[in-house]
């Protein structure tokens, strides 16, 4: 019996954008029960909406647009509700029995509680990943960052079983909202284990590293989104008090122009040759040969759940050094390093890492890489997620194994 899973939440694929995005790619990419037919809500602008299909293919995935309504911030809710609708009306009208409704993140918690009766009676389940701490993002202003805390709470009280990427994450669900008694399981986010396609004398990394006058090997790596949660101003700071001669590149869009003129006014970063922000770069290939040939990777993300740059960085980095948080220990374990926030912290860290012998480096990286090929491959990520639908409200220890 074919069992239909309607994925709600992200853009869409092709993946274009971020986590998932990515993670809708992947899961319908690397499918391997033929019994299991995606059904995946694509975002579409005003363009996309008059010259594309309205339904299309995609890795084998059923992939239906819906039309963005630009309303400001809640056009992302609005787009989960039209999407959902959608679903329940596709779902009568083909008649289709035991349905899964999986919804990515935690935007309409207000609302679910009629659609959660519409699909109870269409004998379906829902199915939601709550993501990270969305409510505590700088970006929110108080009223949304309340918005985003009340839907939680109720998509939590209606969801038939929640998906957490994080083990940590997993365990606040389970404490705070214990009076819903939430049935959860954890899934991690998952990675890329191959190695990349282009050679190290590649035309275009080579170009690449002449425009941004940088050299293998020779650069400690920062790649995330532009936002205060993620810690800039301390990994700048913290690198600025290291005697390292390297450099520190960040691969960001700056986005928001005022986060970025704050930074140079409390660190004075534009006086250091060293500090260098290269824009983005959305060629993955040449971003993964970025990342290998990195002498270190930092990261300062403290939001969130299991974070896809850690992932890569991991598989593709020999020294890693993370925040300590719960977040990026869990995934990191003892195949990376550690920093906090207090003063020259980071900064000693980084003065020991560009002590370290190679054997010692290269030691690091392969239990890093070993890891992720272990427990966040892609593979072994979509094995969990069809094993979860297929078995339904048998959830039991779902990827319990994993460490």
């Amino acid at each position: 019996m074919r069992q239909h899973v309607f994925i709600i939440g992200s853009k869409g694929i092709p993946a274009h954008y971020g986590g998932f995005e990515s993670f809708v790619d992947r899961l319908t990419y690397y499918k391997k029960n033929g019994d299991i037919q995606y059904h995946v809500s694509c975002l579409a602008d005003s363009d996309q909406w008059n010259k594309s299909e309205k339904v299309f293919k995609y890795n084998g995935a059923r992939c239906f647009r819906v039309k963005e309504v630009k309303i400001g911030p809640a056009k992302a809710v609005l787009y989960d509700l039209y999407a959902l609708r959608y679903c329940l009306r596709y779902i009568r009208g083909n008649h289709i029995e035991h349905p899964i409704i999986y919804i990515l993140a935690c935007r309409i918690g207000p609302f679910i509680g009629w659609y959660k009766k519409q699909i109870e009676m269409l004998g379906g389940c829902l199915y939601v990943n709550p993501d990270g701490h969305e409510w505590k993002r700088s970006k929110w202003s108080l009223p949304v960052k309340k918005y985003w805390k009340l839907s939680e709470k109720f998509m939590v009280k209606h969801a038939d079983l929640l998906i957490c990427d994080s083990k940590n994450i997993e365990k606040y669900i389970r404490e705070t909202y214990k009076a819903y008694h939430p049935n959860t399981t954890f899934i991690a986010y998952g990675s890329e284990t191959r190695e990349t396609a282009q050679n190290r004398n590649n035309e275009k990394l080579e170009k690449w590293y002449q425009d941004k006058d940088l050299a293998p090997n020779n650069y400690y790596l920062v790649v995330g989104r532009f936002v205060p949660e993620n810690n800039y101003e301390t990994m700048i700071r913290e690198f600025m008090h290291s005697s390292s001669e390297k450099d520190l590149v960040l691969i960001t869009g700056i986005e928001w122009k005022k986060f970025y003129d704050r930074l140079k006014k409390r660190t004075g970063f534009e006086t250091d040759k060293r500090i260098k922000f290269v824009g983005t770069v959305y060629d993955t290939e040449l971003l993964m040969k970025i990342r290998e040939n990195a002498y270190g990777y930092l990261h300062g993300h403290e939001v969130g759940g299991t974070n896809p740059s850690l992932l890569e960085a991991l598989e593709s980095t020999k020294v890693n050094l993370l925040l300590d948080v719960g977040f990026n220990r869990e995934v990191g374990k003892d195949c990376a390093l550690y920093w906090n926030k207090s003063e020259n912290n980071l900064a000693k860290l980084i003065d020991c890492v560009d002590d370290m012998s190679d054997e010692e480096r290269e030691l690091l990286g392969k239990k890093a890489k070993k890891r992720i090929e272990k427990w966040y491959s892609w593979d072994y990520i979509v094995e969990q997620y069809e094993r979860s639908f297929i078995m339904k409200m048998e959830y039991g220890s779902v990827a319990s194994e994993q460490v």
